[in-house]
């Protein structure tokens, strides 16, 4: 059974750092294509960066550029989400999931973590 765990939101404030995680279990993530996505109040749920299974290829959301880096741990069957410079409309709650543009598993979908930017 596919499974993914994600962890490190919080609340922060504007122009500061999270760095979330999110383990995945029921399959291995070595050659697997990744994703972080994330939904915001009342906003549909929408792509914010893609890892390919080699960590080599990158594909950003426009908002993600330049402020969000993507990495990810194969010992540990985990990847990670480093946002910088965050902002009020990074309000969402973030998960993750296999795949590059769209979800492997849209049926396996974590619990997520809720980020919350604010004053």
């Amino acid at each position: 059974q596919v499974q993914f765990v994600e962890s490190g939101g919080g609340l922060v404030q504007p122009g500061g750092s999270l760095r979330l995680s999110c383990e995945a279990s029921g399959f291995i993530i070595d050659y697997s294509d990744m994703s972080w996505y994330r939904q915001g109040p009342n906003k549909e749920r929408e792509l914010v960066a893609g890892i390919s299974g080699d960590g080599y290829g990158r594909n950003w959301a426009d908002f993600a550029k330049g402020r969000f880096t993507m990495s990810r741990d194969n010992t540990r069957n985990t990847v990670y989400l480093e946002m910088n410079n965050l902002k009020s409309d990074d309000t969402a709650v973030y998960y993750c999931n296999a795949g590059y543009y769209r979800p492997n598993f849209p049926d396996s979908w974590g619990q997520g973590t809720q980020v919350t930017v604010s004053s």
